[in-house]
């Protein structure tokens, strides 16, 4: 939902954090969430670690919003949709979260949020939408090969993202 995009963001910044290298990650070097391969593609150029490190404020909203927010469609979602939507996006990629959502609501998972995928998921009380697309979340962590070393971590973001989802909706 448009009016919400504030209010999703600063839930994924808070758990995002600041600055990590750690060589177990697949991302690589990442800044409040954005990789270095992520700033690059942003940037249109390779930036250095360090700017990274200090990546600006308008650069990070931008970013979010037209990066993630903007490709997964979450303005047309319903409120508490387009949380767990954006966070999943951040966190392992438009496509993928954009596949999720489309299984979630039988639509043709090809990655692209479209007006068919859109119009399912307004047949879907949005709190069970949360649920189901949590629980995919879920099942799709389980599958990775370093579930072992980050899995407690994704576990406990899926279930903050889903109560905050349910905060929004209303329905606690």
């Amino acid at each position: 939902m448009k009016a919400n995009f504030e209010r999703c963001l600063k839930f994924v910044l808070d758990h995002e954090g600041g600055w990590s290298d750690d060589p177990h990650d697949p991302g690589g070097a990442t800044m409040k969430g954005v990789t270095l391969l992520t700033y690059k593609a942003y940037l249109m150029r390779l930036p250095t670690k360090e700017e990274l490190r200090n990546i600006p404020d308008e650069h990070l909203i931008d970013l979010y919003k037209t990066r993630y927010w903007d490709n997964a469609g979450c303005d047309d979602l319903d409120i508490g949709v387009d949380l767990v939507v954006f966070d999943m996006a951040v966190n392992s990629g438009v496509g993928r979260s954009s596949r999720m959502l489309q299984r979630c609501v039988g639509a043709n998972a090809d990655g692209a949020i479209g007006p068919k995928t859109v119009a399912l998921t307004k047949g879907i009380l949005p709190r069970d939408l949360v649920i189901r697309f949590s629980t995919e979340r879920r099942n799709f962590y389980k599958t990775l090969e370093t579930f072992d070393r980050f899995g407690r971590g994704w576990m406990r973001r899926t279930d903050e993202c889903e109560a905050e989802a349910f905060e929004m909706i209303g329905d606690k």
